[in-house]
């Protein structure tokens, strides 16, 4: 289950896109809600984007990290008993 990362309560702002005329009147005699596919995608490539980015920003500290528990272990190393 994933939260969502913008305010879902945030008012709806009108913009235009440019489509296929082709593809649009197919979504429309489908009854696709435009606005809300639109927004779902969008929303995923966002969610994507900003962990890509995260994942960049800290790399040294996930490198560095992983180094670390390669060469100590972690804490509970000798309690687990599995």
């Amino acid at each position: 289950m994933s939260t969502l990362h913008f305010d879902a309560s945030a008012p709806k702002k009108a913009t235009n896109l440019s489509i296929n005329s082709d593809l649009l009147r197919q979504a429309k005699e489908l009854n696709i809600n435009l606005s809300q596919q639109v927004e779902g995608y969008l929303s995923e490539l966002v969610r994507k984007a900003k962990e890509q980015k995260w994942r960049a920003e800290n790399a040294e500290f996930i490198a560095a990290y992983n180094k670390r528990i390669e060469k100590e272990g972690v804490f509970s190393e000798g309690l687990r008993r599995f």
